[in-house]
């Protein structure tokens, strides 16, 4: 009774919050922080625990990242790979659609899916009116290989970020267990699509003769800033994957490559640092404390017990519950704020050592990013595309994506669920 009182307040207070976040009501930066702000002026946690629940590894990746791409987007580098892709291709829009799709997964794996996204979708449309073929498959492969590709790695999609900087594990352990399924789920997907949109796939000769006329060196803005950036973002790169044998943190090599990047581009940082997404950065830090007003009463912990009870401590159980309820929850919901009630969740329940915590860490990591492909709000790269198609005179609904992306979302997790059957479970 006397747990009950003590954690209403707060349990009511979230969800509250949690609810207008989805509703998308009241802009969910100003939401979460005046949740968390509520918290602390209500004692349920004082301000120095606040600040000790701000994962700042988590925020010190996104900065330096955000950094890095702003810089190396000003080079005209991706409409460079586009139009060069296309032309590879010969036009054709079948062989258009892979190469693009796997530029996107390449980039969506390695930068920020997001930007991948604003980056490719704008050159990807000037090809589609080219080529007077309907660009809805293209931007339907987009999304969905955007999302799929920045489930690889620990820096492709902020769950991944999330999860890694709670953990421990590092950008290796992401690729080596999550790049070969995801492999595996962006060959099915392409079939799929292909076979979805094989009738809308086609373009007349004079159309493609006018991609082959494109010059793609004339994107490239500056070449000698592309060759810098190239170097900062390799050594990045390099720096995650041996972050952890010099006990660094992921955040000091993506902050390490910002700064490095921003003395030797010579471009003044204050340009760089109005780009970055400063409104995602305090999202994140008002949804730490909101999860982290959760710990601090001893909810979390609640639940963790009550899921052990349910699951009976299976690792089996647990594992492809975690993977389809975040997949699930993750199509409707915003998968930041899951991925953030998720973790302590998952960390209580593994800690008395009664099961193997990898598992889950890959379960959550598969369900969160493939689960933002079920519906148009399910990630910020669908809603970021299908609010570009509708400028364009393309307006895609709710269900029209949902009938694609959620049949697509259920396949990527069959498969998911099979990879962690026969190899983790």
């Amino acid at each position: 009774m006397l747990f009950a009182s003590a954690t209403a307040i707060p349990i009511t207070i979230f969800l509250v919050i949690y609810g207008i976040i989805i509703s998308e009501k009241i802009n969910r930066t100003a939401i979460s922080l005046f949740g968390a702000i509520v918290m602390i002026i209500l004692g349920i946690l004082n301000q120095e625990q606040a600040i000790e629940h701000i994962d700042f590894n988590t925020i010190g990746l996104l900065v330096g990242m955000m950094i890095i791409v702003n810089i190396l987007k000003r080079t005209g580098v991706f409409e460079y790979l586009a139009i060069r892709a296309a032309k590879k291709a010969k036009g054709d829009p079948w062989k258009i659609l892979v190469l693009f799709a796997i530029i996107t997964a390449f980039s969506s794996a390695f930068l920020d899916n997001v930007t991948t996204i604003l980056l490719i979708v704008p050159v990807t449309l000037v090809i589609t009116d080219t080529l007077d073929t309907n660009p809805i498959p293209f931007m339907f492969t987009e999304i969905l290989i955007a999302n799929i590709g920045g489930t690889a790695t620990l820096i492709g999609d902020p769950p991944n970020i999330m999860i890694g900087s709670a953990t421990g594990l590092g950008f290796v352990d992401f690729i080596v267990n999550l790049a070969p399924v995801v492999i595996v789920i962006s060959v099915a997907t392409l079939f799929l699509l292909k076979l979805i949109y094989k009738d809308f796939l086609k373009a007349k000769d004079e159309n493609k003769q006018k991609i082959m006329k494109m010059d793609e060196t004339i994107t490239i803005k500056d070449t000698l800033l592309l060759k810098k950036s190239l170097i900062v973002l390799f050594i990045t790169i390099l720096g995650f994957m041996v972050h952890s044998q010099f006990h660094l943190e992921s955040a000091t090599i993506a902050l390490g490559g910002a700064a490095l990047l921003l003395v030797i581009s010579k471009i003044d940082p204050e340009e760089i640092l109005f780009e970055v997404e400063w409104t995602t950065i305090f999202f994140f830090m008002g949804l730490f404390i909101l999860v982290g007003s959760l710990v601090e009463v001893g909810v979390i912990d609640n639940l963790a017990k009550k899921m052990l009870e349910l699951t009976k401590g299976n690792l089996f159980v647990t594992t492809l519950t975690i993977l389809w309820v975040s997949a699930i929850a993750s199509a409707f919901l915003d998968n930041i704020p899951f991925v953030a009630t998720m973790i302590p969740l998952i960390k209580a329940m593994t800690a008395s050592g009664q099961l193997d915590a990898n598992p889950l860490w890959w379960a959550l990591a598969l369900g969160a990013c493939l689960g933002g492909n079920g519906t148009i709000i399910g990630a910020s790269a669908n809603v970021i595309v299908t609010g570009i198609m509708a400028r364009e005179g393309r307006p895609v609904s709710f269900m029209s994506f949902m009938r694609i992306g959620f049949p697509m979302m259920i396949v990527s997790i069959i498969i998911s669920t099979i990879y962690l059957i026969l190899f983790y479970v």
